[in-house]
């Protein structure tokens, strides 16, 4: 799985016109997963999000976590965070996980985030959305499930 994690003053995602989610201040991650992910992915990922220290301390340093500055969570679904485009310029999109196992693990993800206190609001799997954000910093993160796998060098 990966996320784009981006620390936000407000977001909101649109539908048909209609505001689906909306946060003040907190993370927009957009959330794809890869064909083969698991349970475990969306857990390492969740863990991970909850536990980013980006904002700021009465020092001015990025050393709090979203339950430490009272934020939220938006999260909306991004296959193409797995577009392959090493063949010409029309990105294919074959690592992507199908429909029904990508929805299955993003809903768990969500819901990991919240058993972990947060508040988190949505998108519509598999809609057309507008994501209108204000990213604060900015500060935006990658991270990996597959990094979780990989030794940390010294």
């Amino acid at each position: 799985m990966r996320a784009v994690v981006q620390r936000v003053s407000e977001a909101r995602v649109v539908v048909d016109g209609q505001t689906v989610g909306h946060i003040g201040g907190g993370f927009v991650v957009l959330l794809g997963v890869r064909r083969g992910d698991t349970p475990e992915d969306a857990a390492y990922l969740a863990r991970k999000v909850a536990g980013l220290r980006v904002f700021t301390d009465s020092e001015g340093k990025m050393n709090l976590s979203l339950a430490e500055v009272g934020g939220e969570v938006l999260v909306v679904s991004q296959f193409t965070l797995y577009a392959d485009t090493r063949r010409g310029n029309r990105p294919g999109f074959s690592e992507a996980a199908a429909p029904d196992e990508g929805k299955r693990l993003y809903e768990q993800f969500c819901d990991l985030l919240v058993e972990q206190g947060l508040h988190v609001e949505t998108g519509v799997f598999q809609a057309h959305m507008q994501v209108h954000l204000v990213n604060d910093g900015p500060v935006t993160i990658l991270l990996d499930s597959s990094e979780r796998q990989r030794p940390t060098r010294g």
